[in-house]
């Protein structure tokens, strides 16, 4: 046998013996194998088998013996340690650590090891100080910058880590981006809010030694948005604008838009109005003009209701901005939601449609806006009552985007507004084409309507139940919301049950939710959950009731309690990733910690 064989051969059964806890075997074999060729992998197994035995002696000496022969080895000072650390001899382990340390030169080829050895005896304030006197030996104050933030945020120190990341950020301000990324995802990471609580008050204390700094006020800015503290985020946007007029709003324009997509349409308003106030000589004046009433129309589609009086308030507004800023491309979303607002809150169905033909009039629009108009004067038409010309319309639309998302929505619209002209047979065949769209929206509502129409056509061979809820249905799409109310109940006097009950739990919590009876609204959600948790509309009602409980019945508890069984009864739902979202926001903003921190 030759001796690389044999070397071979006699390794196996070292690594077998090691690893099934037999070290006094281990031991043997590798005493032999490092004895003839004395390399660091062969030390550390003999090494951690002497250790394993108790044998502290052997280890200590073993350690002893490599560093006189491999001077440079630094971490053989750790491995002699952490013998003396394993028998509570503190004086003579640091002792042995020091030692490490004082032998570090220019040279940093040992100090990967060095640090790593102790942070693997549990030494992280060694570990920290390998770094930094590798910095100051080569007077590199960045040196090792990811290695020590690691090592910072292991021993849980974050106000240095933090400072390790404003550090860099002074000498390097174009590295704003990557410590931003690299904060996120250490405060993703971290077990509790110790770390965010610390960027914040590092923060805090460099924007105070350093007032006119841009750099750190805009990290106050982003650090705020993460936390979604956005009032917090307006206030320092302020700050920066006060002191850097030449901006223009920049970060304010920020504020608004990242609010606005957080639904926090108070913080986005008042970002906009800010904006606006600099005249319309503003680069970003437009933009807030539009934005300001976009966020208006936001807060009326989530609040499901508006009185008479806020209604011609916003009505003028819309008008107003129409003559101060015209009809044209940059004004469409202006013009959409004005057609909506007057439709579904003010019941002019022809100054809304007038409004849409007004957009499709607009020269060198392009086409995908064109027909996301259609589909919107086809909602409308079906509204006002117009149903055939509102089906044309759908039709357009489908057969000039037959392979998108938007040929989709058209195809679903024109089987959702046959459902409603009880032409049954027909939506059920579009909306089997449907189900496989990959839109996952689309079709998850193409499927719901599928299982309505199929499951009473199934139980009711004459269809009554199902077209008097069909007809109740479209006269809620209509806003007919006593009529509709009416038809519903027509269906549950007739019979004491019929699959349709659920669907009709879900259509009278809507109603109430457009009358603004909120209460009304959760408890019939609540009962829908309770007696029918099997069926489809379940996981919309979990969804709705958290929303409801969460903006309107001021009752977090009860909101992310809705939010948590839907994730753990439906982890499957369309909504699992929203809820996930939600329920994290509201938790975070509802623990003690975050309360007094935005006080």
């Amino acid at each position: 046998m030759s001796p690389a064989v044999a070397q071979q051969s006699q390794e196996q059964m070292a690594a077998y013996y090691y690893g099934n806890g037999e070290f006094e075997q281990a031991a043997q074999l590798y005493e032999s194998l490092y004895k003839t060729y004395s390399n660091k992998y062969y030390y550390q197994r003999l090494y951690n088998a002497y250790l394993k035995l108790g044998e502290y002696k052997d280890a200590l000496r073993l350690a002893e013996k490599r560093l006189k022969g491999n001077p440079k080895e630094l971490s053989l000072y750790v491995d002699q340690g952490n013998v003396y650390l394993l028998q509570d001899k503190e004086k003579k382990a640091k002792k042995c650590f020091d030692n490490a340390i004082e032998e570090i030169s220019t040279n940093l080829a040992p100090i990967p090891d060095l640090a790593m050895a102790f942070v693997n005896v549990g030494r992280y304030d060694y570990a920290v100080k390998t770094y930094l006197t590798a910095r100051q030996k080569t007077r590199s104050p960045q040196l090792y910058f990811s290695e020590l933030v690691g090592v910072y945020q292991a021993m849980g120190d974050y106000q240095a880590m933090t400072n390790e990341y404003f550090d860099l950020l002074d000498k390097q301000p174009g590295m704003m981006a990557s410590i931003q990324v690299n904060m996120q995802k250490s405060m993703l990471e971290a077990p509790d809010s110790r770390l965010s609580d610390g960027i914040r008050q590092a923060l805090v204390d460099r924007v105070r030694q350093n007032p006119n700094n841009h750099t750190y006020l805009e990290m106050m800015i982003w650090f705020s948005v993460q936390q979604k503290d956005f009032a917090f985020a307006l206030t320092q946007a302020q700050a920066v604008d006060a002191r850097f007029p030449e901006k223009g709003g920049e970060q304010l324009l920020r504020v608004a838009r990242i609010a606005f997509e957080n639904e926090s349409y108070d913080v986005a308003a008042e970002a906009y109005r800010l904006i606006m106030q600099k005249g319309q000589e503003n680069p970003h004046y437009f933009e807030s003009r539009v934005g300001e009433l976009e966020v208006d129309f936001a807060r009326i589609n989530h609040n499901y209701a508006i009185d008479s009086k806020d209604f011609s308030i916003l009505k003028q507004r819309y008008l107003d901005a129409f003559a101060e800023l015209g009809k044209n491309e940059r004004t469409v979303p202006l013009m959409r939601h004005y057609a909506q607002l007057m439709a579904y809150y003010g019941d002019d169905v022809q100054a809304a449609v007038s409004m849409l033909d007004d957009v499709l009039e607009i020269p060198r629009l392009k086409a995908a806006i064109r027909d996301e108009v259609k589909l919107e004067l086809g909602d409308l038409l079906l509204f006002g009552g117009s149903i055939w010309d509102a089906s044309l319309l759908y039709m357009q639309v489908e057969k000039a985007n037959k392979n998108d998302l938007l040929g989709a929505q058209a195809k679903y619209k024109n089987a959702k507004l046959s459902y409603y002209n009880h032409d049954f047979d027909w939506a059920s065949s579009q909306l089997k084409v449907l189900r496989s769209s990959t839109s996952k929206l689309i079709a998850n509502d193409a499927m719901e309507l599928s299982l309505l129409i199929s499951d009473n056509m199934e139980d009711d061979s004459t269809y009554t139940m199902l077209e008097l809820f069909a007809d109740a249905d479209l006269l809620l799409y209509r806003n007919q919301l006593d009529s509709a109310w009416e038809g519903f109940d027509q269906i549950t006097r007739r019979t004491l049950s019929h699959p349709l009950f659920d669907e009709i739990l879900m259509r009278k919590a809507q109603i109430r939710m457009k009358q603004a009876r909120y209460a009304e609204a959760d408890s019939l959600l609540q009962k829908l959950v309770d007696f029918y948790p099997t069926d489809i509309t379940a996981d919309d009602a979990l969804m709705l009731m958290a929303e409801l409980n969460e903006t309107h019945l001021a009752n977090s508890a009860k909101a992310l309690e809705c939010y948590e069984k839907l994730l753990v009864d439906y982890p499957t739902s369309l909504y699992a990733d929203r809820a996930r979202k939600r329920y994290n926001t509201l938790k975070a903003s509802n623990s003690p910690m975050n309360r007094e921190a935005g006080n």
